[in-house]
């Protein structure tokens, strides 16, 4: 994984970690023990869901850049649709309070996009890649 991408992952999970960690205690204070396993559950689910997106979206920046804002786009598309879906499935569920779930679901997502934002804007990223200095056209015509 290049440096730049690694970055970008780390300055997005470890805030979103961190916020997990908040959550879980909120969510034990307010739910009790099944609060802070469904806030611990969704924590888990949004670092994957959203860091496996994130780097698919790196790949395809660097390998197909012409479909790079489509793929943003059906990506983003497709994780809240997964994340919704997630949502629906465990709200009955008895393992995990899935207030405390959604709840948390909702609020990582929103803090995991922020922070990758703010993680794109903070990064310096070439728009044209510099050419070596064995490519650089020299100088035609004579010298006097």
């Amino acid at each position: 994984m290049p440096s730049n991408d690694a970055r970008t992952l780390l300055r997005t999970a470890l805030p979103t970690a961190a916020a997990g960690v908040i959550a879980v205690a909120v969510s034990a204070g307010v739910a009790g023990g099944k609060g802070a396993i469904g806030a611990a559950i969704a924590t888990v689910v949004v670092i994957c869901f959203m860091g496996i997106g994130l780097l698919v979206l790196e790949r395809t920046a660097k390998n197909l850049p012409h479909l790079f804002q489509a793929m943003g786009l059906m990506l983003y598309t497709a994780q809240l649709l997964l994340l919704l879906i997630f949502v629906a499935v465990f709200k009955d569920t008895t393992l995990f309070n899935p207030k405390a779930f959604a709840a948390t679901l909702v609020a990582l997502t929103l803090v995991w996009i922020g922070m990758q934002a703010r993680a794109h804007m903070k990064a310096k990223i070439l728009y044209v890649e510099p050419d070596s200095e064995a490519q650089k056209p020299t100088k035609s015509g004579s010298s006097s």
